[in-house]
């Protein structure tokens, strides 16, 4: 008779709040487009989102790089829900059509059964409104989470002021509570010409775009907006933010080429916004099992789909930003929208076929002139800010690793006093072992360990190491994630208590007296599989 070892979650209930027959996560315009296509053929949709998000959580930059320049409104969610209906009608046109829309709750957790996850026996979700957290199971989900921007170190960029495109799109028009007024804008591509347009139109002023590269990225729209007095600097860097405890103040500019290679100007601003590149947010796609792979065209790590959106899990589909980025798309949002529909309709015809399709990944799709190649534009921008970059200037701000820690694969410098104690494996000695991983300088220097989770310094680190190796980025091993993808006080966990079955033998875990004794020895009454709830 086959039996389970009572100390192992194997054969024990998960406690599940509520069911949904389709999840949708995030409620831009893939998700929402989902979401609608899904109520009009008769489906009953959960739609959640993160936005708005607690004061608290963006102090830590999370979800994006807020750069504490969020106006006081935020910390009135009632009011920002509102902002956020309002800035799209079709938000109001989901509650209409019946959606079960919930803004402010985020989902920290994907589960599917799998290799470590066979206990569960169907798909799983974690939700938590920043003050408890529950389970929600589903029959299928579309994950339509959108971008991140990609950080870039350069000194003083840890100063309140300095932020990502993102972030500053959504607080100026998605939150209506930006506070920054005179804006440089390091980048040059549709993240950068499309937000300068919008602060423009906001009136806010826009000091300089900055370019590292010979010509500008999108070079249209910066054509445009030197014609309205916008100054475009190419080959050229922000050697440092210069400010204070309230922020930027100024920023030094340097020029990268020829003979002009050093000279410096000084900009007075008091917002610095990074639109050097976006990452593809596809944390919950890879805690929950999906296939990932690296197309430089398509923003680096995106999941792997049909032609319908499907990922590698059964019954989990992903549409928009986070199934790929490029040009095209950042300026359209039809296009994003087309993939929330069509996820929708295969999820749909799943559902009410009760049957799920065999799934087989889509041939990458050619990049058009437009698109840029990912591996092209970080190698770029790091090699740049790796030029400007002091002793003093940390990659990794929450754990305060800068390059030279990380190329000589430091520890954290509260595990010992002195540098030479601390320096015994440099990343070259890790090279010649074998591959290097991100994971595994994580491990050893804490570089992207803080409470970000990465979000600020994942792929300049990668960048790094890839240059500092010789490694094509699309050969760098993809960096973990974990559940929860998102901070989560433990007050959140504090009321969720699992049934006795659970707890019953935690003993067997944290208990002194039984440290000793094997987890799988079985007790003589073991119940067998056929009897466990």
């Amino acid at each position: 008779m086959t039996r389970l070892d009572e100390r192992s979650t194997a054969g024990k209930p998960l406690p599940v709040r509520e069911h949904a027959r389709l999840l949708v996560i995030g409620a831009g315009p893939a998700g929402l487009s989902a979401a609608l296509e899904a109520a009009r053929r008769g489906v009953a949709v959960v739609l959640v989102d993160e936005h708005p998000v607690d004061h608290a959580l963006m102090g830590l930059d999370v979800p994006f790089h807020f750069g504490q320049r969020m106006g006081g409104a935020v910390r009135n969610k009632s009011r920002m829900i509102e902002t956020i209906a309002a800035a799209d009608e079709r938000v109001t046109e989901a509650f209409e059509a019946g959606v079960d829309v919930r803004l402010g709750i985020s989902v920290w957790g994907l589960f599917s059964p799998r290799p470590g996850l066979r206990w569960l026996r169907r798909h799983v979700a974690g939700l938590s409104d920043g003050k408890s957290s529950w389970f929600l199971s589903f029959d299928a989900a579309i994950v339509a989470t959108g971008r991140r921007d990609v950080g870039l170190a350069f000194a003083g960029w840890e100063l309140p002021g300095v932020m990502g495109v993102t972030a500053a799109s959504t607080l100026l028009q998605r939150y209506e509570a930006f506070d920054g007024r005179a804006l440089t804008i390091l980048g040059s591509g549709a993240d950068a010409t499309g937000f300068a347009k919008a602060a423009l139109a906001a009136g806010r002023e826009i000091v300089a775009l900055i370019e590292v590269g010979e010509t500008p990225r999108d070079p249209a729209g910066c054509a445009e907006l030197a014609e309205r007095g916008v100054p475009v600097l190419t080959q050229t860097m922000i050697a440092r933010a210069i400010g204070g405890h309230d922020g930027v103040e100024s920023v030094l500019v340097r020029r990268l080429d020829g003979d002009a290679a050093d000279a410096r100007e000084e900009l007075a601003c008091d917002t610095v916004v990074l639109a050097t590149g976006a990452a593809p947010v596809i944390e919950l796609l890879d805690v929950a099992g999906a296939e990932i792979g690296f197309v430089p065209h398509r923003g680096g790590y995106v999941p792997l789909l049909d032609a319908d959106g499907r990922t590698s899990v059964a019954g989990l589909f992903a549409a928009g930003d986070c199934a790929g980025i490029w040009s095209d798309k950042t300026v359209d949002p039809a296009i994003a929208a087309a993939e929330g529909v069509r996820s929708a309709s295969a999820a749909c015809d799943e559902l009410a076929g009760g049957t799920t399709t065999m799934w087989q990944p889509a041939p990458a799709a050619e990049p058009s002139p437009a698109d840029e190649d990912v591996e092209d534009v970080r190698s770029a921008w790091v090699a740049a800010a790796m030029t400007v970059a002091d002793a003093g200037t940390h990659l990794c701000q929450c754990e305060e690793v800068n390059l030279a820690d990380l190329l000589g694969v430091r520890p954290p410098r509260y595990l010992s006093g002195k540098d030479g104690e601390r320096n015994s494996h440099d990343l070259a000695a890790l090279a010649a072992d074998g591959q290097v991983s991100q994971d595994q300088i994580k491990r050893l220097t804490r570089a992207g360990m803080g409470p970000c989770q990465g979000r600020r310094c994942r792929e300049q680190v990668g960048a790094v190491l890839a240059k500092a190796t010789g490694t094509p980025l699309a050969r760098m091993p993809l960096p973990s994630h974990r559940a929860p993808v998102r901070p989560l006080p433990l007050s959140a966990f504090a009321e969720d208590h699992e049934p006795d079955l659970l707890t019953r033998n935690w003993e067997g875990w944290f208990g002194i007296a039984s440290q000793w004794e094997p987890f799988w020895t079985l007790s003589s009454d073991a119940a067998s599989t056929e009897d466990r709830p």
